[in-house]
């Protein structure tokens, strides 16, 4: 396989299910951070540093 085809079927890979594979990855982490219970554990991560043990 010649360089230029390795390079063609990676590009044509990327345009199809890479950008596929990103929006999946992005719509989750939408999801993770708006789920319900997240306000919570964000609020106590936040206050770790401020904490006095």
């Amino acid at each position: 396989m010649e360089g230029t085809e390795i390079y063609t079927a990676m590009r044509h890979f990327a345009d199809s299910w890479g950008m596929l594979g990103m929006l999946l990855f992005f719509a989750g982490a939408i999801l993770f951070v708006f789920r319900p219970g997240a306000k919570q554990h964000a609020e106590d991560a936040a206050s770790i540093p401020l904490r006095e043990d």
